[in-house]
């Protein structure tokens, strides 16, 4: 049996570190859960859904509280974290590798490194593999490795009534399909993940380039021209954001080559550089890095605790990407916010494997506003809902992920998938046992 802290016994200190000590965003939502358990085990998961349905409890699951919304903070639920239930096991013959949800990617990586595989986890290290998979997982080079959610071979899972099972392409089809980017919609608690690992790569190079915001434009469109004609391979990213000593925003341009021919890495990343636009604050052509140091870099950038807004859209492939997203990247409300666009090229261009992840574009965008003191809360929030009212009406949809279902009504899947996964989750959860998707009310 889990160690559980009740709302109504426990010392209140004890309570509200319980409820909020693994919750990255600062801003917390002033939802209160009945109780926290938390689990070091799949038997604890068992037991802690058990416990729910005996004391008729609603059930919400944290693995690693990433999610800028604080989806795992349920009014009166019994919250289930996973965060101390950390395992992994990797079958050296298949290469698939058994994770448990409260394994963070930066943990998965750091294994399967010195064993010779790689697996796309989440770009921030401390993003745990159950909600970043259910919600689909943007991970490292999705654009060139596909989606993370599309790795996964299998799962375990206890369902709404207490039962443990396993869900694969051969059994319990329906709840296979769901995990593959249902998000906060699952209808039942992942004990484990079945993902297919590949080799790790040989060569990862990265080249950067820093523009000032007087040559945003020529710089942004000449890397959206080269992510159009870079079909495989690179990861191609830019990212708006204050620089030290330099008063206005800047504009980042992030290329990394994964393979294993470095000549071939360094080929494609040197016809890049012979096409860059003058103009740079800095250049960084074909150096040597890897995941652990990218994901360290991330880590950085995003940092725990601070107060986060965060929306995000995949742009329609005609938009005009540049001149759309000019006050986005060029007038950040805080010199910690970023603004991102990343290309999701060749994935977008090849058909969705059939799961509940049913939304891509060429072209995917977020901004994350990033500050310290609560009296701006107002303030930063209206910047980011002028700029998304905005780019909103070239948006193809929205990611899973990073989105707030509460702040902005979104596109997150198809109209066939968002209806198979109301079937779904009625199947499996009529009871409404497990809590979904706060705000969307068929979902949750």
């Amino acid at each position: 049996m889990p160690l559980i802290v009740w709302r109504e016994s426990a010392d209140p200190d004890a309570y509200e570190t319980a409820r909020t000590s693994r919750l990255f965003n600062g801003v917390i939502p002033r939802r209160y859960p009945v109780a926290i358990a938390f689990a070091k085990s799949e038997q604890d998961i068992v037991d802690a859904v058990k416990t729910a349905i005996q004391k008729n409890h609603r059930i919400s699951i944290r693995a690693g509280g990433h999610s800028y919304a604080a989806w795992s903070l349920r009014s009166d639920a019994l919250l289930l974290d996973l965060g101390q239930y950390v395992e992994m096991d990797l079958d050296e013959n298949s290469g698939i590798v058994r994770a448990s949800p409260g394994v963070t990617g930066g943990q998965l990586n750091a294994y399967l490194s010195t064993r010779g595989r790689a697996f796309p986890v989440g770009h921030c290290p401390d993003v745990a593999l159950g909600g970043f998979l259910l919600g689909g997982g943007m991970g490292w080079n999705t654009n060139n490795w596909g989606w993370a959610c599309e790795s996964i071979v299998a799962i375990d899972l206890v369902t709404a009534s207490g039962e443990l099972i396993k869900a694969d392409a051969h059994n319990n089809t329906d709840l296979f399909w769901a995990a593959r980017g249902g998000g906060p919609a699952f209808p039942g608690v992942v004990t484990r993940f079945h993902l297919q690992t590949q080799p790790a790569p040989e060569v990862i190079r990265s080249s950067v380039y820093v523009y000032p915001a007087e040559h945003y434009s020529d710089a942004f469109n000449w890397i959206i021209k080269i992510a159009s004609s870079v079909d495989q391979l690179v990861e191609i990213t830019v990212v708006g954001s204050y620089k030290e000593e330099v008063q206005d925003t800047c504009l980042t341009i992030i290329l990394l080559a994964f393979g294993d021919d470095e000549d071939a890495m360094v080929g494609i990343l040197q016809k890049v550089d012979q096409s860059h636009p003058a103009g740079s604050l800095s250049r960084s052509f074909s150096e040597e890095t890897s995941l652990h140091r990218e994901l360290g870099n991330k880590y950085k950038a995003y940092p725990i605790g601070h107060r986060y807004k965060v929306d995000n859209v995949f742009l329609n492939n005609d938009a005009d990407v540049a001149e759309l997203l000019r006050p986005a990247f060029t007038t950040l409300p805080t010199r910690k916010s970023l603004a991102l666009w990343s290309s999701m090229r060749p994935r977008s261009t090849r058909a969705l494997t059939d799961m509940a992840l049913s939304i891509q574009s060429d072209h995917y965008f977020a901004l994350y506003v990033i500050w310290e003191n609560e009296a701006d809360d107002l303030e930063n929030g209206a910047w980011l809902a002028g700029v998304m009212n905005e780019v909103k009406r070239q948006a193809a949809g929205a990611y899973l992920g990073e989105q707030d279902f509460q702040a902005r009504e979104a596109r997150l899947w198809g109209s066939q998938q968002y209806e198979r996964l109301v079937g779904i989750k009625r199947k499996w959860d009529p009871s409404h046992r497990i809590c979904g998707c706060l705000g969307l009310e068929e979902l949750d």
